[in-house]
């Protein structure tokens, strides 16, 4: 979803960087109008799409970029895209959003870019490096992580604090739209 958690001007000041470079943005505008968005031969806005034609797009890119705004509205997130591009096996940049440097960038799994000049050197590295040993390493991280297990831990957490047990409790159903 583009809304007021993505930093246009970082997009954009990449893209200029690099205009031999394509940038493909999927997922619906909201929230902002379209018409602030930045329009660069490079910069392709493609709208929302069925979350099962994904693989099809992430098959024929080089990386995944996370350009999020530094703002109230990303104070507190969790980029589920993160862990969705480690595990489609691409290499991801992220502007330094709090859960994903902890949960990844510390790691060496994720690159910390807080301008796109740092994104664009950040972004040929990553091409040139041999992916294998990196993936190994993102395999054995995304290997412990589950919604169930993301689940159980919430319930424990619950748990303790309430002192009662939910073990009665619904199951969550968890979706998500693109």
């Amino acid at each position: 979803m583009v809304d007021e958690r993505f930093d246009a001007d970082f997009l954009a000041q990449f893209a200029d960087l690099r205009p031999e470079w394509q940038f493909v943005i999927l997922g619906p505008v909201v929230k902002i109008d379209p018409a602030e968005l930045p329009k660069r031969p490079n910069i392709h806005w493609l709208g929302p799409k069925l979350y099962d034609d994904l693989p099809d797009y992430l098959a024929h890119w080089d990386l995944g970029l996370m350009p999020f705004a530094l703002n109230a509205a990303t104070r507190f997130i969790s980029p589920t895209k993160t862990p969705e591009f480690l595990a489609a096996g691409l290499p991801v940049i992220s502007t330094p959003i709090v859960d994903v440097v902890r949960g990844y960038g510390e790691a060496g799994l994720v690159e910390i870019a807080d301008t796109p000049g740092t994104a664009a050197l950040a972004a040929e590295a990553l091409m040139a490096r041999a992916r294998a040993p990196w993936l190994a390493r993102v395999d054995a991280r995304l290997a412990g992580d589950s919604w169930d297990r993301t689940w159980a831990d919430m319930e424990a957490r619950m748990m303790a604090v309430l002192g009662e047990p939910m073990s009665d409790s619904p199951r969550p159903v968890l979706c998500e739209t693109v």
